[in-house]
């Protein structure tokens, strides 16, 4: 099995270069396999599995170098509309003024972002049975309604709620606030950068709430949720009740199902993407994106915590690289 935790928790520093050699020129031959550079930046989501991707790309062309960062998926359409990187890992619906600048889409995985909440908090159990609406949870992040947690239920404890949400340009931001109905500006919260930042806030607070990408709030070799957080389960048909139906948070591979069959809502579940500019196609590019969209590359996904893609997107996703 393939595993990345590792990876999640080495980019603490945030930035993993794999190669800071010069540029080669780019180019193709049957001995050799593709030779060139690939610069990625962009989205925590996408992160840990593109540094697997690259590395299995460079097992069949060695003389590819690549050049990842994580900043989030801000920086990521940022730095590839600027032309400071080939690809942008994005992790939110693109903006039309994106597309309108050249950003060219290319969905890649489906992941979820997931609430979460300290497991030591006083109420955890009965919050894990209760969950939260959409509409208490627009009362915390965005109309501030909730002051207290007892404000939201009179049996939680009556202690003040300590809301963290994204200071960076994030896709999961966006996809929570989306959501939530507003965009990442709309959301209020003491601001944390990154998801490993976020999610250590909401383990040092007992009382404390907010949002992260799945792969870093789920431990990927024991599946289930790293130490001290807890995974805050939506009340989706609004009855004050976790459904059997609404339950699937105990196990990544029980949510990543839901996701994989619509019964997580989207938003928070969303596509994960590639985005290169329309007028940089190149083939070393194009070759690097569909061996990504291979069978064996999208296998990977499930046992790494994403939903790969089903053959009918798979197609329309392949057919834009030959346009």
């Amino acid at each position: 099995m393939k595993e990345h935790n590792y990876l999640i928790y080495s980019f603490l520093l945030l930035f993993l270069v794999t190669s800071c050699a010069p540029k080669v020129k780019e180019g193709y031959d049957e001995k050799n396999g593709y030779t060139g550079n690939i610069s990625i930046s962009g989205a925590f989501a996408l992160y840990p599995i593109v540094v697997l991707w690259s590395e299995d790309f460079k097992k069949e062309h060695p003389h590819v170098r690549f050049n990842i960062s994580a900043g989030g998926a801000g920086k990521g359409i940022a730095d590839v509309l600027s032309n400071m990187v080939d690809i942008g890992l994005v992790s939110r619906d693109l903006h039309k003024q994106e597309i309108t600048k050249g950003a060219y889409p290319v969905h890649v995985a489906k992941d979820a972002v997931v609430g979460s909440f300290n497991r030591h908090h006083p109420n955890y159990t009965l919050i894990k049975e209760r969950g939260l609406t959409q509409e208490e949870l627009e009362g915390i992040f965005v109309h501030q309604k909730y002051k207290l947690w007892s404000d939201i239920d009179s049996r939680f404890v009556n202690k003040p709620i300590e809301v963290y949400v994204r200071s960076d340009a994030a896709g999961a931001a966006e996809t929570w606030a989306k959501f939530l109905g507003v965009h990442q500006e709309g959301l209020k919260g003491v601001g944390i950068f990154g998801d490993p930042g976020l999610v250590q806030a909401i383990k040092d607070k007992p009382l404390s709430i907010g949002f992260s990408n799945i792969n870093f709030v789920y431990n990927l070799k024991t599946k289930q949720t790293v130490e001290n957080i807890g995974i805050l389960p939506l009340d989706l048909n609004n009855n004050g009740h976790i459904d059997e139906e609404e339950n699937f948070y105990s196990h990544i591979d029980s949510l990543t199902n839901a996701v994989a069959t619509n019964r997580y809502p989207s938003p928070p579940s969303r596509d994960l993407t590639f985005v290169i500019r329309s007028d940089k196609k190149t083939k070393l590019l194009t070759a690097f994106i569909q061996f990504v969209l291979e069978k064996e590359q999208q296998g990977y996904l499930l046992e790494n915590g994403y939903v790969p893609l089903n053959d009918a997107i798979k197609t329309i996703e392949l057919n834009k690289l030959s346009l």
